[in-house]
């Protein structure tokens, strides 16, 4: 159970996101989407429950405790920071990697899923399109060696095309690193498109769990998620 004040934004919800997966957790403005992340990554604390990771409790750590574990957070609007370069933002992602060696081999896998960021290395990084914050973003978490990445409204704002290039690098990451990635989407059905398996949250209560592609049949997600009946 999560609250802000006397609201209760969680109550009771179990999420279950299997390793090397793509999991998509949907629902309207307001249904505890961005709270779930916020909570898993100890940005928000719990008043009852559980979370674990790898068989570890990590209910009562800290954020950066929990990036040391293997978790990493790509927050609602990027968060990037805007006054640094597109090179400085990505190692601040490695704080915690102290062999150079892997930090430069992080580096060259975010370059090859993101050749714009090598081309863009000394600009500013509040300089850059929404679409290149965003890949910025996502490399800055990489640069951590997650094992677990969560990702909330990553198509936010983006033009369609943006969007489509996003989501294949979604995939392209899950399929290189064998990463575990749950998705905050607005946009339901690319998400369910993508992914192995899916929830739909209700007024911080999970309602309907299951294969992302049986999900994009089910008449109830689809009239409530993908404008069809």
């Amino acid at each position: 159970m999560v609250s802000y004040g006397a609201i209760t934004a969680l109550q009771g919800i179990s999420l279950d996101v299997a390793a090397g997966k793509i999991v998509t957790l949907i629902g309207s403005n307001g249904a505890g989407k961005t709270t779930t992340l916020k909570t898993i990554s100890g940005l928000l604390k719990p008043k009852m429950g559980e979370i674990r990771f790898a068989g570890q409790s990590i209910g009562g750590l800290p954020p950066h405790e929990i990036v040391g574990c293997g978790l990493a957070h790509v927050p609602e609007g990027r968060m990037i920071f805007a006054n640094l370069t597109v090179l400085e933002n990505l190692q601040m992602g490695a704080y915690l990697v102290r062999d150079k060696k892997i930090a430069r081999q992080e580096l060259d896998f975010i370059h090859a899923i993101f050749p714009r960021l090598k081309e863009r290395e000394q600009q500013i990084a509040g300089t850059l399109s929404g679409g290149e914050q965003q890949m910025l973003a996502i490399g800055r978490a990489l640069m951590s060696q997650p094992k677990f990445l969560m990702l909330d409204e990553p198509s936010l704002g983006l033009a369609p095309l943006l969007v489509k290039l996003i989501f294949e690098k979604i995939v392209e990451i899950n399929r290189e690193r064998g990463l575990t990635i749950l998705l905050v989407e607005q946009n339901a059905n690319r998400a369910l498109e993508i992914s192995h398996f899916g929830y739909v949250l209700e007024t911080g209560r999970i309602t309907v769990q299951g294969e992302a592609a049986l999900l994009r049949q089910n008449p109830q997600v689809r009239s409530a998620y993908l404008g069809g009946g």
